[in-house]
């Protein structure tokens, strides 16, 4: 169970050295966003623009590296090391394992993707496909399934090998990236201002990220309830679900990981697994049942197509799968560090192996099965002509079109409140879990012994949701998306760093000998 020792005033159990200076650049990224919001937008657009023409290559590759040192730390000796002592059971079952890294791995997130995004690939689809022809909506389904598959999570926990065993294994202090690396660059780097700007690097990327998870995930909220109850979305609307959430968090902050994430994990689980049966029983099962089966045959036959792909031959412009996959594992990347660090603080028990395949294993198969629902249900009802779905798209906000699609389904108001509810606990727990690791990362407390104070995650809650708010209100949030789009560049180097770390690390102790299950005789 976990236990709040907060043995000092509360000022003194934050690092304001890294906290504080992170805080500020990201209010210094803020005004002049919400000030000058289309020049900042169409500057940063252009970036993002340049960027993609010129290292589409290099993040297709960074993603299958990625991949690769993680199937090699898992299958090799280093992947049987255990983070923790050998003998002891890990913290949490499989199943409870799993769930908590799922809702942290997908989010409401899932949701949209799930949903909506097969229409942007029918639209505009690759490999010189018709716009909305046969090929073209079997890959939308796909590439919805890809962008939640294998690169993607090996993004989000390669970083976790090097920060569980400094925690579980060396029993170091502080969870951060700067001690990660100690092994790498020495005391002197790690304690001076080396240090501090690897993890002032990792907290703006973070705080950045989630403000804009919590702006593009309450819409999916506040569209289903304008839908459910005819009213229009406002401010106001977006302010009331933006405190409730608050509401919700704090008590499963205070409560904490046992009895708060892991609690609403594997209730959403359930929930979740129950909402998706509902949609097959009243709704087109037969249909998703089939159109699941050939979008999978469709991802299969085009996986490593789909993976490499740049469309170098082209021409002018970029197709929605070259220029969102791009930003797709750019944006991942800002949140590598951020799962890695919860990963790692929640594997305590685990084995390299065990913590990598799951995270690989879990929320790909249970992404895949939400697409395969959601997406689903709007292509029958594309196909049927009982909505003109690719045109929908074409013209109104993503988020409206979700309500419109689940309100085809008989017993529509269920529908649309337990989506809701889907999405709302989807949103608490990857929020949660984020203000956990915040806290925990900017903790001056013995992390390996105690968890991070409830308070100092309350107060990351309230600034996380006041960034969020302000950018909803000024409509400063696409910006801030291509910012922390962006934040992935610096992340990924210290991602290759932690990896060689966690190597060097293992390989000095010769953890594989003695850090191992005993095996029975």
């Amino acid at each position: 169970m976990e236990q709040d020792n907060d043995q000092r005033p509360e000022g003194k159990l934050i690092d304001y050295k890294i906290f504080l200076p992170s805080l500020l650049i990201i209010i210094a990224m803020i005004v002049p966003l919400s000030l000058y919001e289309e020049q900042a937008l169409g500057v940063l657009e252009h970036i993002f623009d340049i960027i993609v023409a010129v290292f589409n290559w290099g993040y297709i590759w960074y993603a299958i590296i990625l991949l690769g040192a993680g199937l090699y730390l898992s299958f090799s000796k280093l992947g049987n090391v255990v983070l923790g002592d050998p003998a002891e059971k890990p913290r949490f079952t499989l199943f409870e394992y799993a769930s908590i890294l799922i809702a942290m791995g997908l989010g409401s997130t899932i949701m949209r993707t799930g949903m909506v995004e097969w229409t942007n690939v029918a639209n505009d689809p690759p490999f010189g496909m018709d716009p909305g022809s046969t090929e073209a909506l079997l890959m939308g389904n796909a590439y919805s399934m890809f962008m939640w598959s294998f690169q993607v999570f090996a993004i989000f926990v390669m970083a976790a090998p090097a920060l569980g065993y400094i925690l579980h294994v060396r029993k170091r202090p502080l969870m951060r990236v700067s001690e990660a690396c100690r092994c790498l660059f020495g005391d002197r780097f790690t304690d001076g201002l080396g240090g501090k700007v690897l993890d002032m690097i990792f907290l703006v990327s973070i705080l950045s990220g989630a403000a804009v998870t919590l702006g593009l995930g309450t819409p999916i909220v506040t569209h289903n309830l304008s839908q459910l109850f005819n009213i229009e979305v406002t401010f106001t609307l977006t302010l009331i679900i933006t405190i409730l959430w608050v509401i919700f968090f704090s008590i499963s902050a205070y409560v904490g990981i046992d009895r708060g994430i892991k609690r609403l994990s594997t209730f959403n689980m359930y929930l979740a697994g129950g909402f998706a049966l509902f949609i097959m029983t009243v709704g087109p099962g037969v249909f998703i049942l089939n159109y699941f089966t050939e979008s999978l045959s469709t991802l299969a036959t085009n996986y490593v197509d789909i993976s490499l792909y740049t469309d170098s031959l082209g021409g002018e412009g970029s197709s929605h799968v070259q220029s969102n996959t791009v930003f797709w594992f750019a944006y991942s990347a800002t949140w590598a560090m951020l799962h890695s660090v919860f990963a790692a603080k929640i594997s305590q028990g685990r084995t390299i192996k065990e913590m990598i395949l799951t995270y690989l294993l879990a929320p790909t198969a249970i992404s895949w099965a939400a697409t395969g629902v959601l997406g689903g249900l709007g292509v029958h009802r594309h196909v049927n002509g009982e909505m003109e779905i690719l045109e929908m798209a074409q013209s109104m906000d993503e988020m409206a079109l979700i309500p419109e699609i689940l309100s085809t389904l008989p017993f529509a108001t269920i529908a649309l409140i337990v989506f809701a509810i889907v999405a709302m606990i989807f949103l608490i727990t990857t929020l949660d879990s984020t203000t956990y690791t915040i806290a925990a990362y900017t903790s001056t407390q013995d992390m390996s012994k105690n968890e991070p104070s409830r308070m100092l995650r309350i107060i990351v809650a309230a600034i996380i949701a006041g960034v969020a708010l302000v950018m909803m209100r000024v409509g400063g949030l696409p910006p801030l998306e291509v910012v922390s789009g962006l934040m992935g560049l610096p992340i990924i180097i210290i991602q290759f760093l932690t990896i060689w770390a966690a190597i060097r690390m293992i390989k000095q102790d010769e953890a594989w000998k003695y850090n191992v299950r005993k095996r029975d005789s």
